[in-house]
Protein backbone atom coordinates (compact mmCIF):
# COMPACT_ATOMS: atom_id res chain seq x y z
CA UNK A 1 0.00 0.00 0.00
CA UNK A 2 1.66 3.21 -1.16
CA UNK A 3 1.12 6.30 0.93
CA UNK A 4 2.17 9.92 0.56
CA UNK A 5 1.57 11.32 4.02
CA UNK A 6 1.66 15.04 4.60
CA UNK A 7 3.67 15.99 7.73
CA UNK A 8 2.91 19.64 6.98
CA UNK A 9 -0.80 20.20 6.47
CA UNK A 10 -0.73 23.86 5.42
CA UNK A 11 2.17 26.21 4.73
CA UNK A 12 2.17 29.93 3.96
CA UNK A 13 5.70 31.28 3.69
CA UNK A 14 7.35 30.64 7.06
CA UNK A 15 4.05 29.74 8.72
CA UNK A 16 3.18 26.06 8.82
CA UNK A 17 0.56 23.88 10.46
CA UNK A 18 2.05 20.48 11.20
CA UNK A 19 -0.31 17.53 10.97
CA UNK A 20 1.32 15.94 14.01
CA UNK A 21 0.63 19.01 16.13
CA UNK A 22 -2.93 19.31 14.86
CA UNK A 23 -3.72 15.70 15.73
CA UNK A 24 -2.20 16.17 19.18
CA UNK A 25 -4.46 19.18 19.70
CA UNK A 26 -7.50 17.17 18.62
CA UNK A 27 -6.42 14.31 20.89
CA UNK A 28 -6.19 16.68 23.84
CA UNK A 29 -9.61 18.19 23.11
CA UNK A 30 -11.26 14.77 22.85
CA UNK A 31 -9.55 13.56 26.03
CA UNK A 32 -10.70 16.63 27.98
CA UNK A 33 -14.26 16.36 26.65
CA UNK A 34 -14.55 12.72 27.71
CA UNK A 35 -12.96 13.40 31.12
CA UNK A 36 -15.35 16.29 31.83
CA UNK A 37 -18.31 14.15 30.79
CA UNK A 38 -17.19 11.36 33.09
CA UNK A 39 -16.51 13.78 35.98
CA UNK A 40 -20.04 15.12 35.70
CA UNK A 41 -21.43 11.59 35.69
CA UNK A 42 -19.69 10.60 38.94
CA UNK A 43 -20.51 13.87 40.69
CA UNK A 44 -17.14 15.64 40.49
CA UNK A 45 -16.62 19.22 39.34
CA UNK A 46 -15.85 19.15 35.58
CA UNK A 47 -14.06 22.49 35.86
CA UNK A 48 -11.53 21.02 38.28
CA UNK A 49 -10.90 18.21 35.83
CA UNK A 50 -10.46 20.82 33.09
CA UNK A 51 -7.83 22.61 35.19
CA UNK A 52 -6.07 19.33 35.91
CA UNK A 53 -6.08 18.45 32.21
CA UNK A 54 -4.08 21.56 31.36
CA UNK A 55 -1.57 20.84 34.10
CA UNK A 56 -1.29 17.27 32.88
CA UNK A 57 -0.79 18.45 29.31
CA UNK A 58 2.16 20.60 30.30
CA UNK A 59 3.67 17.90 32.48
CA UNK A 60 3.11 15.16 29.91
CA UNK A 61 4.73 17.11 27.08
CA UNK A 62 7.76 17.92 29.23
CA UNK A 63 8.06 14.36 30.54
CA UNK A 64 7.61 12.67 27.18
CA UNK A 65 10.12 14.96 25.48
CA UNK A 66 12.74 14.59 28.23
CA UNK A 67 12.38 10.81 28.09
CA UNK A 68 12.95 10.91 24.34
CA UNK A 69 16.01 13.16 24.72
CA UNK A 70 17.52 10.90 27.37
CA UNK A 71 16.93 7.89 25.13
CA UNK A 72 19.17 9.31 22.40
CA UNK A 73 21.01 12.39 23.76
CA UNK A 74 23.65 12.40 20.99
CA UNK A 75 21.03 13.49 18.47
CA UNK A 76 20.50 16.74 20.37
CA UNK A 77 24.08 17.59 21.33
CA UNK A 78 24.84 19.11 17.93
CA UNK A 79 21.56 21.07 17.85
CA UNK A 80 20.08 21.61 21.36
CA UNK A 81 17.26 23.75 19.94
CA UNK A 82 15.88 20.56 18.38
CA UNK A 83 14.75 19.59 21.88
CA UNK A 84 11.95 22.14 21.61
CA UNK A 85 10.82 21.17 18.08
CA UNK A 86 8.23 18.65 19.20
CA UNK A 87 6.30 19.09 15.94
CA UNK A 88 9.03 16.92 14.37
CA UNK A 89 7.90 14.03 16.54
CA UNK A 90 9.79 12.50 19.42
CA UNK A 91 7.44 12.22 22.40
CA UNK A 92 7.85 9.04 24.45
CA UNK A 93 4.55 8.05 26.02
CA UNK A 94 5.89 6.51 29.21
CA UNK A 95 7.83 9.66 30.08
CA UNK A 96 4.66 11.70 29.69
CA UNK A 97 2.59 9.12 31.56
CA UNK A 98 4.88 9.13 34.59
CA UNK A 99 4.98 12.93 34.72
CA UNK A 100 1.19 13.12 34.28
CA UNK A 101 0.65 10.76 37.22
CA UNK A 102 2.94 12.87 39.42
CA UNK A 103 1.05 16.03 38.46
CA UNK A 104 -2.32 14.34 39.11
CA UNK A 105 -1.21 13.09 42.54
CA UNK A 106 -0.11 16.58 43.59
CA UNK A 107 -3.29 18.20 42.23
CA UNK A 108 -5.58 15.61 43.85
CA UNK A 109 -3.95 16.17 47.23
CA UNK A 110 -4.23 19.94 46.84
CA UNK A 111 -7.97 19.98 46.12
CA UNK A 112 -8.86 17.04 48.37
CA UNK A 113 -10.10 14.55 45.77
CA UNK A 114 -9.13 10.89 45.66
CA UNK A 115 -6.33 10.40 43.13
CA UNK A 116 -7.75 7.01 42.20
CA UNK A 117 -11.12 8.50 41.31
CA UNK A 118 -9.40 11.15 39.21
CA UNK A 119 -7.37 8.41 37.53
CA UNK A 120 -10.56 6.52 36.65
CA UNK A 121 -12.15 9.69 35.29
CA UNK A 122 -9.16 10.44 33.07
CA UNK A 123 -8.35 6.92 31.81
CA UNK A 124 -10.93 6.49 29.00
CA UNK A 125 -10.11 9.93 27.58
CA UNK A 126 -6.41 9.13 27.80
CA UNK A 127 -6.83 5.99 25.71
CA UNK A 128 -8.98 7.82 23.13
CA UNK A 129 -6.46 10.66 22.95
CA UNK A 130 -3.64 8.21 22.42
CA UNK A 131 -5.43 6.64 19.49
CA UNK A 132 -5.92 10.02 17.83
CA UNK A 133 -2.36 11.09 18.61
CA UNK A 134 -0.97 8.03 16.85
CA UNK A 135 -2.68 9.20 13.67
CA UNK A 136 -0.44 12.24 13.97
CA UNK A 137 2.54 9.88 14.23
CA UNK A 138 1.42 8.24 10.99
CA UNK A 139 1.35 11.55 9.13
CA UNK A 140 4.69 12.65 10.56
CA UNK A 141 6.32 9.29 9.86
CA UNK A 142 7.61 8.87 13.41
CA UNK A 143 7.26 5.62 15.38
CA UNK A 144 7.60 3.77 12.06
CA UNK A 145 7.83 0.02 11.64
CA UNK A 146 10.31 -2.51 10.36
CA UNK A 147 10.54 -3.52 6.72
CA UNK A 148 7.81 -5.94 5.70
CA UNK A 149 6.16 -7.33 2.57
CA UNK A 150 2.65 -7.72 3.95
CA UNK A 151 -0.34 -6.46 1.91
CA UNK A 152 -1.00 -3.68 4.43
CA UNK A 153 2.57 -2.36 4.48
CA UNK A 154 2.99 1.42 4.19
CA UNK A 155 5.60 3.15 2.04
CA UNK A 156 6.42 6.76 2.93
CA UNK A 157 7.30 9.05 0.05
CA UNK A 158 6.97 12.59 1.39
CA UNK A 159 10.42 14.24 1.68
CA UNK A 160 9.56 15.71 5.11
CA UNK A 161 8.59 12.35 6.55
CA UNK A 162 10.58 11.07 9.53
CA UNK A 163 10.31 7.50 8.25
CA UNK A 164 12.67 5.91 5.68
CA UNK A 165 11.39 6.71 2.20
CA UNK A 166 10.47 4.26 -0.54
CA UNK A 167 10.53 1.18 1.71
CA UNK A 168 7.44 -0.87 2.67
CA UNK A 169 7.13 -0.83 6.45
CA UNK A 170 4.88 -2.23 9.13
CA UNK A 171 2.18 0.40 9.83
CA UNK A 172 2.97 0.34 13.55
CA UNK A 173 1.23 3.67 13.99
CA UNK A 174 -2.01 2.07 12.83
CA UNK A 175 -1.39 -0.94 15.05
CA UNK A 176 -1.24 1.50 17.95
CA UNK A 177 -4.38 3.33 16.80
CA UNK A 178 -6.37 0.08 16.76
CA UNK A 179 -4.91 -1.06 20.07
CA UNK A 180 -5.49 2.23 21.89
CA UNK A 181 -9.00 2.64 20.49
CA UNK A 182 -9.85 -0.92 21.57
CA UNK A 183 -8.63 -0.12 25.08
CA UNK A 184 -10.81 3.00 25.08
CA UNK A 185 -13.87 0.95 24.09
CA UNK A 186 -13.24 -1.52 26.92
CA UNK A 187 -12.81 1.24 29.51
CA UNK A 188 -15.81 3.19 28.27
CA UNK A 189 -18.09 0.16 28.44
CA UNK A 190 -16.90 -0.82 31.93
CA UNK A 191 -16.82 2.64 33.50
CA UNK A 192 -20.28 2.21 35.07
CA UNK A 193 -19.48 -1.23 36.47
CA UNK A 194 -16.32 -0.62 38.52
CA UNK A 195 -16.09 -2.00 42.07
CA UNK A 196 -13.44 0.35 43.46
CA UNK A 197 -11.68 3.59 42.64
CA UNK A 198 -8.58 2.93 40.58
CA UNK A 199 -10.03 -0.08 38.78
CA UNK A 200 -10.29 1.61 35.38
CA UNK A 201 -6.84 3.11 35.78
CA UNK A 202 -5.17 -0.20 36.59
CA UNK A 203 -7.12 -1.93 33.81
CA UNK A 204 -5.82 0.70 31.39
CA UNK A 205 -2.24 0.18 32.63
CA UNK A 206 -2.66 -3.60 32.30
CA UNK A 207 -4.05 -3.53 28.76
CA UNK A 208 -1.57 -0.93 27.50
CA UNK A 209 1.29 -2.71 29.26
CA UNK A 210 0.42 -5.89 27.38
CA UNK A 211 -0.24 -4.46 23.93
CA UNK A 212 2.61 -1.92 23.75
CA UNK A 213 5.43 -4.51 24.08
CA UNK A 214 3.82 -6.57 21.31
CA UNK A 215 3.70 -3.58 18.94
CA UNK A 216 7.31 -2.78 19.89
CA UNK A 217 8.35 -6.01 18.17
CA UNK A 218 7.44 -4.44 14.83
CA UNK A 219 8.94 -0.98 15.46
CA UNK A 220 11.84 -0.03 13.21
CA UNK A 221 12.83 3.35 14.65
CA UNK A 222 15.60 3.77 17.22
CA UNK A 223 14.43 2.17 20.48
CA UNK A 224 17.26 3.25 22.77
CA UNK A 225 19.03 0.86 25.10
CA UNK A 226 18.09 -2.82 24.97
CA UNK A 227 18.08 -5.33 27.80
CA UNK A 228 19.52 -8.79 27.17
CA UNK A 229 19.78 -7.60 23.55
CA UNK A 230 16.08 -8.35 23.22
CA UNK A 231 13.84 -5.99 25.15
CA UNK A 232 13.54 -2.26 24.52
CA UNK A 233 13.08 0.21 27.36
CA UNK A 234 9.39 0.57 26.45
CA UNK A 235 8.92 -3.21 26.57
CA UNK A 236 10.55 -3.50 29.99
CA UNK A 237 8.44 -0.66 31.36
CA UNK A 238 5.27 -2.03 29.75
CA UNK A 239 5.73 -5.55 31.07
CA UNK A 240 6.64 -4.25 34.54
CA UNK A 241 3.61 -1.97 34.71
CA UNK A 242 1.32 -4.72 33.43
CA UNK A 243 2.52 -7.02 36.20
CA UNK A 244 1.99 -4.30 38.84
CA UNK A 245 -1.46 -3.54 37.43
CA UNK A 246 -2.49 -7.20 37.53
CA UNK A 247 -1.39 -7.45 41.17
CA UNK A 248 -3.24 -4.26 42.12
CA UNK A 249 -6.43 -5.38 40.38
CA UNK A 250 -6.39 -8.73 42.17
CA UNK A 251 -5.54 -7.24 45.59
CA UNK A 252 -8.04 -4.41 45.33
CA UNK A 253 -10.71 -6.75 44.00
CA UNK A 254 -10.23 -9.14 46.94
CA UNK A 255 -10.31 -6.29 49.44
CA UNK A 256 -13.55 -5.04 47.94
CA UNK A 257 -15.17 -8.49 48.18
CA UNK A 258 -14.32 -8.69 51.89
CA UNK A 259 -16.16 -5.46 52.67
Amino acid sequence: MMERMHPILIKFGNFAIYTYGLMMAIAFFVGITLARKEADRVGQDPEKILDLSFYILIGAVIGSRLFYVFTDPRTFLSDPIEIFRIWNGGLVFYGGFIMAVIVAVIYAKKIGISFWQIADIMSPGLAAGQAIGRIGCLFAGCCYGKICDLPWAITFNHPDSLAPLGIPLHPTQLYSVLSDFSIFIVLWLLRKKIWFHGQLFWLYVLLYGITRPIIEIFRGDFRGQTYFQIFSVAQVIGISLAAIAAIMLVRSGRSNLKK
